[in-house]
């Protein structure tokens, strides 16, 4: 499989990690996740594999978050990850998907044990 990068353009974390991946000569797929945002399934294995939930995987101080009453602690799993998936701006970024794991790149050098 190719390493994959959910990447915003516009966030500096996500262009540190894109050239931490270009200086270690990775070839990576870019996944522009806020127009082509993962599904339910993709973002269920990536806090699986990560071992995390998914509020750990979400931007909560973003406007969304509490507009659409996600700190509402009776939100299960599958309503979280559906939010995420309809509001992909709340999904934490970047995250470097390879075949050894995945990993958040903040820091930037949180990729490096998946490479």
């Amino acid at each position: 499989m190719k390493p994959q990068i959910y990447h915003n353009p516009r966030c500096s974390k996500s262009r540190q990690t894109l050239q931490l991946l270009e200086a270690k000569n990775v070839e990576v797929e870019i996944i522009e996740y806020l127009q082509t945002p993962p599904d339910a399934a993709t973002l269920d294995r990536i806090l699986t594999q990560l071992n995390i939930e998914p509020r750990q995987l979400m931007r909560t101080r973003e406007s969304e978050y509490l507009e659409l009453g996600l700190d509402n602690p009776s939100l299960d799993r599958v309503s979280l990850i559906n939010a995420m998936v309809k509001t992909p701006k709340l999904i934490e970024r970047p995250i470097v998907v390879t075949d050894k794991g995945i990993a958040i790149g903040r820091p930037p050098e949180n990729i490096l044990k998946v490479l």
